[in-house]
């Protein structure tokens, strides 16, 4: 199963969220994000509800602030699962 962490604050402080499906709008969990943990999985994350705005492709990994990941704000406001395709 998928999973990715959002923090508040940079370096995994702050309030949290856990989430292991799509998130079309996250605003009632978050104020703002500074720093992710992503423990499975591949996401898309968005700096605006219903996947719009600037997106950022995140892989398993720690990202200990948000420039890290080249975001222009502390916005992350929905989220996607990011599922493989096979070759034949």
């Amino acid at each position: 199963m998928a999973k990715i962490i959002f923090y508040e604050d940079r370096d995994f402080q702050g309030r949290s969220y856990a989430v292991t499906a799509d998130q079309p709008d996250m605003h009632a969990h978050l104020n703002r994000c500074n720093s992710i943990q992503v423990e499975s999985g591949c996401w898309m994350i968005y700096e605006r509800p219903h996947y719009i705005g600037h997106q950022y492709f995140l892989k398993k990994g720690e990202y200990t602030n948000y420039q890290q990941w080249m975001g222009f704000n502390d916005s992350v406001k929905s989220c996607c699962i990011i599922t493989p395709v096979s070759s034949l």
